[in-house]
């Protein structure tokens, strides 16, 4: 059955016009959210490209086997991972319309995620009081910065995290909440990705250094 559209006289008609399509709901909110990531990807790739540059540059300072501590870094590790998994619980709580369970299993996923930067922090407080500050080299430097970053960008989910439990609780798992869960989760997981991504190339292959 053809779907042809008769144009007006003197009206010309354009292939989107003719041709008969849908639209996705939210759709474009999830293709512009992937190509957000995208842009951090390349932001991270870049202060990684710094850091593998800069890394071994100690100036006759501490090197990353003289300040890490790989027990702290670890429990602040699982933290994060573990965070992930519990925002899968949410994801699938939702997927079957318990608004309860996602947001018990948010509201964890917003604890571990706070547990992890706290322990960030305090490796921060505990490097400048030993006096290991960016200024110190050019390798603190670049580490201040790639960890800093992703520290950023975990408080940022964890503010958007609390906005999301706020939506949830009072207008439910609307169809608009339901995309802004996803596109949390996408950011959420690629936080954890980076991550791993730091802790074997600054403090893993750093020890080896």
């Amino acid at each position: 059955m053809s779907n042809t559209v008769q144009a007006e006289p003197g009206e010309k008609l354009e292939f989107y016009d003719v041709v008969s399509h849908e639209h996705t709901v939210h759709g474009s909110t999830q293709i512009g959210f992937w190509l957000y990531l995208m842009s951090d990807c390349l932001i991270f790739a870049t202060l990684f490209a710094i850091y593998g540059v800069l890394g071994a540059n100690f100036a006759a300072g501490p090197a990353p086997a003289d300040l890490f501590n790989l027990p702290l870094v670890a429990a602040s590790t699982a933290a994060l991972l573990l965070s992930s998994i519990t925002y899968g619980f949410a994801m699938l709580d939702m997927n079957e319309g318990k608004q309860g369970g996602t947001l018990a299993w948010l509201g964890i996923t917003g604890v571990l995620g706070a547990l992890f930067l706290g322990f960030t922090l305090y490796e921060f407080a505990h490097l400048i009081h030993l006096g290991a500050v960016p200024q110190r080299s050019a390798f603190l430097s670049a580490f201040f910065v790639l960890v800093g970053t992703h520290a950023l960008h975990v408080l940022f989910g964890i503010i958007w995290l609390v906005t999301l439990l706020a939506q949830i609780w009072l207008k439910g798992l609307i169809p608009a909440n339901q995309i802004r869960v996803q596109c949390l989760s996408m950011f959420w997981h690629f936080l954890d990705v980076i991550w791993i991504g730091v802790f074997t190339v600054v403090y893993l292959m750093g020890m080896l250094r």
